[in-house]
């Protein structure tokens, strides 16, 4: 509960993880590490988040267990988390597989410039079996550059799965993105991983146009 230190896999950029909306994500991705403790509860709002003090100066990934804006997020729990969020002069990371959702909380104004909005796209290709209920990365990719054109974007590539290397930049170039992250699967997932010189490759093409921040998780693909 509250504002949890940024630890573990999470970015080295960010310094807290807070959550107002717990359980289970909508989007049931295959990877996902909030599975390794087990089933989780049905999704759920906790009030008691609200009275926590995001303080001054960090950069808070807000969400990080749990997609808020899945489509079976009530629109309600959107606007109290975000509206809690402004009484703090701190910087938020909103990262979500669905940013078509977004949109309609950048046309309200309820989301500003505090915020950065990320999108995960971890193939130019969709797995199914992998991605579950996730929208289509095409479908994430168009809505980001929509995005673009009012707030800040990133586009996270964890876990990396294996791409069309010309499909794959020009769909995040889409995205405008300031920063790309790219990491690898951090579980034993069996995931369908590229090689390392497609990896490489890669990040060489982005980094014609973008920030590319690799996390230590991409080693192991190294």
């Amino acid at each position: 509960m509250g504002l949890n230190l940024s630890k573990g896999n999470m970015y080295d950029f960010i310094t807290h993880t807070w959550n107002t909306i717990k359980g289970e994500c909508f989007h049931d991705c295959s990877y996902c590490y909030m599975k390794r403790w087990g089933k989780l509860k049905p999704v759920r709002f906790d009030e008691k988040e609200l009275k926590t003090d995001l303080g001054n100066g960090n950069f808070i990934f807000v969400g990080s267990s749990c997609d808020m804006f899945a489509e079976n997020i009530p629109d309600e729990w959107i606007k109290k988390t975000l509206k809690h969020m402004e009484k703090f002069d701190s910087k938020y990371l909103l990262q979500t597989k669905n940013p078509q959702r977004v949109l309609d909380y950048i046309d309200a104004c309820v989301i500003t410039d505090k915020c950065i909005v990320c999108t995960t796209i971890e193939s130019d290709m969709f797995y199914p079996e992998i991605m579950k209920s996730s929208p289509q990365p095409m479908q994430r990719s168009i809505a980001m550059q929509e995005l673009s054109e009012v707030i800040d974007t990133y586009v996270t590539i964890e876990p990396i799965l294996d791409f069309n290397l010309e499909h794959m930049v020009t769909m995040i170039k889409r995205c405008n993105p300031k920063q790309v992250n790219i990491g690898a699967d951090s579980g034993r997932n069996n995931l369908i991983e590229p090689t390392k010189e497609k990896v490489l490759e890669l990040v060489s093409e982005l980094q014609k146009f973008t920030i590319v921040h690799n996390k230590s998780n991409l080693q192991r693909l190294l």
